[in-house]
C-alpha cells in the first residue's frame, strides 16, 4: 500500500489562518472607524427621500354606485340594437336587423338552396 511521504505543513496552515484573521479584524475596525465618521458628519444636500415630498393628490376614483342599474341599461340598450332595424353605414348602404328575422331570412335561403347531386363535387 502506499501512503503519503509527507505531513501538513503546519507553519503555512498557521499563518493562512492568522492572515485571514487579521485581514476580517481589520476590515471590521476600518468599517466601524467610517461609520463613525460619516455618522458625526452633517448630511451633505441629499434629495429627499419619497416620504420628505409634498403628497401628490390623485383623482377621485370613478366608483359605480349602482352596479345592477348601470348592468341593466346597458342590457337594455344592447337589446334594443339586437331588436330593431336601423343604419350601421348609410353611405354604405349597410343595415341591421333584428336577430330572429335574421334567423328567419337564413333558414328561407338554406330550404330554398338546391341539393348538389350525391356523386358531384
Amino acid at each position: 500500500m502506499n501512503h503519503e511521504l509527507k505531513d501538513v505543513n503546519v507553519r503555512n496552515l498557521l499563518l493562512l489562518g492568522g492572515a485571514l484573521c487579521g485581514l476580517t479584524i481589520g476590515g471590521l475596525l476600518s468599517m466601524g472607524l467610517l461609520f463613525g465618521y460619516y455618522s458625526s458628519q452633517p448630511p451633505s444636500g441629499a434629495p429627499p427621500t419619497a416620504l420628505e415630498m409634498e403628497p401628490q393628490v390623485l383623482p377621485q376614483p370613478r366608483l359605480q354606485l349602482h352596479e345592477h342599474l348601470d348592468l341593466e341599461r346597458k342590457r337594455q340598450a344592447e337589446d334594443a340594437i339586437l331588436t330593431s332595424y336601423g343604419w350601421v353605414d348609410r353611405k354604405a348602404g349597410v343595415v341591421r336587423i333584428p336577430i330572429e328575422r335574421a334567423m328567419e331570412l337564413v333558414a328561407e335561403r338554406a330550404q330554398a338552396k338546391p341539393e348538389a347531386p350525391r356523386g358531384a363535387k
